[in-house]
């Protein structure tokens, strides 16, 4: 039997959930899912945010949620807003470093996270990484010549 290395155990340990699409366009609400148009509902989740270097913010966050595609649409303004408001007073300097939105977190352990009893590392344990991160490109409403029709993606 082969023995398997810690990178691939704590791999193997990671819980995979919804997927998750950060919404760029600042006019766009998507109250339909970009994949299947079916009405999507609002809901909150504990979003975990990555950001450089090795800072973790536990989000609770309003998101638009198709639950036939288990797709989770935040939009980015806000998120970076909020991050702002929870790195601001205590690391101004980490502002506008990179980020990432890597998954969700359950509400009773957001909970101890925010109370400081969660170190960085538990809560990456604890997390649900998305299964996967999808992109959508707008197409603006209006008249286009038959030649220059955009594609729908079905």
């Amino acid at each position: 039997m082969k023995k398997k290395s810690s990178n691939q155990l704590k791999t193997n340990k990671l819980k995979k959930k919804y997927k998750f699409f950060l919404n760029p366009y600042s006019d766009c609400a998507f109250t339909k899912c970009p994949k299947c148009e079916t009405k999507t509902k609002v809901r909150k989740f504990v979003l975990v945010i990555h950001m450089e270097p090795q800072q973790v913010l536990l989000l609770n966050k309003q998101c638009k949620y198709c639950p036939n595609c288990e797709l989770i649409i935040a939009k980015k303004q806000e998120i970076e807003a909020l991050m702002v408001v929870g790195f601001g007073q205590e690391n101004p300097e980490i502002m506008g470093n990179n980020y990432l939105v890597m998954g969700t977190i359950e509400r009773q352990d957001w909970k101890q996270g925010n109370q400081g009893s969660l170190s960085n590392r538990e809560i990456i344990e604890r997390m649900y990484i998305f299964k996967d991160q999808w992109d959508f490109e707008v197409i603006p409403a209006g008249w286009y010549p038959n030649d220059e029709l955009p594609e729908k993606k079905k």
